[in-house]
């Protein structure tokens, strides 16, 4: 692994604890203004445009980050008011999308919503009017199975949750919607198909993340000249008559050969989520899919492949361009080898990205340092540290009362050019994303519990 990000040897997660204090002061206010003021009637909060908060109507995949957002502020400080906004609009607003078999992302959805209101209820956080754990349950059962039911089988032993592009089509970004079917199954539910089969979630996970392994990140196996281990792409194409695999493709990406990398990240820290989750489940239950150590040695090959590909195409700060391969980074020079430039006029970088893959490597580096490989899990918990430390604060941190978001320069779909341009720059910087936002509180509550020794979050917890 060539490292490029310049890890702090000796960071512990005790050390950023005032950076993330002081993430929730501002997030907590923020998250106060927009729910006074957001009108559903306008679609959900997706991205910012100077500033403030703007939908945009492609699939409705971020209100749930919305609703999950005052779950984790009332996490980390136990104000009540942030518990009763989650609560009260995911009572009223998530229910419709429960039954939502149009799109491949109920893990966003609703484990950020429903998943998180049963975290708090089996850790006792919850008060009366809120404590609905069985409800809770039933959401999330109903919520695997319609997910589970979006399914590209390619033969008896193989296929995939497909994307909202039809069933030809294999996103990474899915990779994090297998906690919808982990969370399904851990709680005692199947899917009944249309022929009466009870349907297995666990199998279905465990071959949906074995097809993206093989399709959608590359392991230095010769599927192309330009297959480096580690890189990812973000859609892989099938033939659905004959089930076969076509060709790599994107959709926000620069080119198929080339890494998008938020979906990167999301591949990152979904595999490093499913590594959790396997170590948690019996010997038994996972010997009808090729057995645990077998499991739990593919998925920590992808998801090491995946954090050195990273390391070693970020700046030294830890905060990706948005695409490794996007043609304006030639003019940048010797990019790699110092820290990001969100206000450069080339090509804008993705603090979103950054977020969510810091939570993945330090959620590696804890499974590692967990199955006895310290010096290797240390590197990636102290990168992830880093790059936490780097993008929970300025120039990324929006500390500004006047703008709606919390992490700043995020980007949504630089090929559609969605993003916000600021009028006489050539890039879009400046903005915020809801996926960035609640993502960094995800990552700052993790950090936090990890610092303060605290129960360890997890989407299964029990």
């Amino acid at each position: 692994m060539k490292a490029v990000i310049r890890a702090s040897v000796d960071i512990e997660a005790s050390d950023l604890k005032k950076i993330i204090e002081r993430l929730f002061v501002f997030s907590a206010r923020k998250i106060s203004e927009l729910h006074k003021i957001w009108n559903f009637k306008n679609g959900s909060p997706v991205i910012t445009r100077a500033g403030t908060y703007t939908s945009r109507e492609w699939t409705n995949w971020t209100q749930g980050f919305f609703f999950g957002m005052p779950l984790l502020q009332y996490d980390f400080d136990n104000d009540k008011k942030f518990l009763e906004l989650g609560y009260l609009g995911t009572a009223s607003q998530m229910p419709v999308y429960l039954t939502d078999f149009a799109v491949h992302d109920h893990g966003f959805n609703v484990v950020s919503t429903y998943g998180n209101l049963l975290r708090l209820s089996y850790e006792g956080r919850l008060d009366e009017i809120s404590h609905q754990a069985d409800s809770y349950k039933l959401a999330l059962k109903v919520s695997g199975a319609v997910q589970a039911m979006r399914w590209t089988e390619l033969s008896d032993e193989l296929g995939y949750i497909y994307s909202f592009n039809g069933r030809h089509s294999l996103f990474a970004d899915t990779i994090r919607s297998l906690r919808s079917l982990a969370v399904a199954h851990q709680l005692g539910h199947v899917l009944i198909d249309e022929r009466g089969r009870r349907i297995d979630l666990l199998r279905r996970l465990i071959q949906h993340a074995e097809i993206t392994a093989r399709y959608i990140v590359y392991l230095g196996e010769e599927r192309d000249i330009y297959d480096v281990p580690g890189r990812v792409a973000h859609e892989a194409i099938f033939n659905v008559d004959s089930r076969t695999f076509r060709c790599p493709s994107t959709q926000q990406g620069y080119s198929p050969f080339s890494t998008w990398t938020r979906g990167m990240a999301w591949i990152l820290c979904g595999y490093a989520e499913e590594l959790e989750f396997i170590t948690h489940l019996g010997n038994s239950e996972l010997e009808p899919f090729g057995g645990k150590d077998q499991i739990l040695k593919r998925y920590r090959g992808v998801a090491e492949s995946v954090a050195d590909f990273y390391i070693a195409n970020t700046p030294t700060d830890g905060i990706p361009y948005w695409d490794t391969g996007a043609p304006g980074l030639s003019e940048l020079g010797d990019y790699l080898n110092r820290a990001a430039d969100p206000f450069n006029d080339y090509e804008p970088v993705d603090s979103s990205a950054a977020v969510i893959a810091a939570q993945g490597l330090i959620r590696l580096g804890n499974f590692m340092i967990g199955s006895g490989d310290t010096e290797k899990g240390n590197t990636y918990l102290a990168t992830g540290l880093t790059v936490a430390g780097n993008v929970l604060s300025e120039p990324y941190l929006s500390s500004d009362p006047r703008h709606q978001g919390l992490i700043l320069h995020s980007v949504y779909h630089r090929p559609r050019g969605w993003d916000y341009v600021l009028p006489g720059k050539k890039n879009p910087s400046g903005e915020a994303s809801m996926w960035g936002d609640y993502h960094a509180l995800e990552l700052a509550l993790l950090i936090y519990r990890i610092g303060e020794r605290k129960k360890y979050p997890t989407f299964f917890s029990k």
